[in-house]
């Protein structure tokens, strides 16, 4: 999973700089981009409002971070088949 650099990918698609967005989170730029380098994994808490200021819902977010790594062997045929699909309707609907 690979969910910080989901979250600075939605941020820049936004046009919203490092510091903007870690203020509009109420946390520091330094903070910020270490979650979006994976050095820090923000707690649930964090993970929300971060959710919310991209105003999009948490499971969201975790699923446009998954990679075939976090898919059991056995479903990733599935998964890739749906996943281009499943993402292009997140990507339309929350205007990613």
């Amino acid at each position: 999973m690979d969910l910080g650099t989901t979250i600075r990918n939605i941020r820049k698609q936004r046009g919203q700089t490092q510091k903007e967005f870690a203020t509009s989170c109420g946390i520091t730029q330094t903070y910020l981009s270490q979650i979006e380098s994976n050095s820090k994994e923000p707690n649930l808490s964090k993970l929300k409002e971060i959710s919310a200021c991209l105003d999009m819902p948490l499971p969201i977010l975790f699923f446009l971070s998954l990679g075939n790594e976090d898919v059991k062997p056995e479903k990733r045929d599935a998964f890739n088949l749906i996943n281009p699909s499943v993402k292009s309707l997140v990507n339309e609907f929350f205007k990613v």
